[in-house]
């Protein structure tokens, strides 16, 4: 809960996208361990597809190292070992049989070069376009649900993103979704900025004030605190359902059809409402005296 919190209160430090697109440009820089070529190869094959343009390769072989090559930088970010040798700690085992597990676990480690990964390697772009989404549908359910209980918690005044410039629920998490969206452009290797992403946006804003309408309406029809989880699991779902609408549109340049976007709700719809009823006990338990 507090970490959800933390991530809630740094929504705006990011929502810049310059500072986006500069974490996103970071160099990264992987090195290779192996005895044999054909390892070698194995361990390019996962992050050097052969699906990627050309001009993506070029980029992608400037940035993956083998260990006897004489142009290695003298930091690497990440060192990946073949599977029949094992690395020292701090560094990553290639798993030939599973390598989805290898991404998994140098991301989990290094949160911090998660988008410059995303960005130059496809193979880490579908883990961390997943967690951009869900994290930024948590933020936006927490804040629905903190938002309805002034009187619940008496020191609402202490959490600064809730007050003040960000004291409309409607604005926060229309400003989280669109700083979704930078980040979203980002991790697919697009240009970043308002003017970039301007039809994004343009989209976001324009849904912002329909799904407040029908979660207001939900809160104040069901008896006191039983609109909480709704009110949180309708944030949830818009802000899901337009994070994997801005991923499809990156990924094959078309929208989800009417059918699509009903079913990818009703699904987010019901994980919203486990997500709810996840942070609504905790905000209860401080009540006023």
């Amino acid at each position: 809960m507090l970490k959800l919190i933390k991530q809630a209160r740094a929504a705006f430090s990011m929502l810049g996208p310059d500072e986006i697109a500069n974490r996103a440009n970071r160099e990264v820089h992987i090195g290779m361990v192996a005895a044999a070529s054909g390892e070698y190869d194995e361990m390019k094959s996962l992050l050097i597809p052969a699906s990627a343009s050309e001009r993506a390769r070029q980029a992608m072989r400037k940035s993956v190292h083998r260990a006897e090559d004489a142009s290695v930088p003298k930091n690497v970010d990440i060192v990946l070992y073949a599977d029949n040798i094992e690395g020292p700690n701090g560094t990553y085992q290639f798993y030939r049989g599973d390598p989805r597990r290898t991404v998994e676990e140098i991301l989990h480690s290094n949160p911090d070069l998660s988008m410059p990964l995303a960005r130059k390697f496809p193979a880490f772009r579908g883990p961390v376009v997943d967690d951009i989404i869900q994290s930024v549908a948590r933020e936006n359910a927490l804040f629905a649900i903190t938002t309805a209980l002034p009187d619940v918690i008496p020191n609402l005044m202490e959490l600064p993103w809730a007050v003040g410039e960000f004291a409309s629920d409607t604005f926060f998490m229309t400003a989280n979704q669109i700083r979704m969206a930078f980040m979203l452009a980002a991790a697919h290797g697009r240009e970043v900025g308002f003017a970039n992403q301007k039809a994004e946006i343009a989209g976001i804003a324009a849904g912002a004030f329909g799904w407040r309408a029908i979660a207001r309406e939900l809160a104040g029809k069901i008896p006191f605190g039983g609109g909480l989880i709704p009110k949180g699991a309708i944030a949830y779902a818009v802000t899901f359902v337009i994070g994997k609408g801005l991923q499809k549109l990156h990924e094959t340049g078309a929208s989800h059809s009417h059918g699509e976007q009903k079913e990818l709700y009703q699904a987010a719809y019901e994980r919203g409402k486990e997500v709810a009823r996840k942070i609504a006990p905790v905000l209860h338990t401080r009540k006023p005296a």
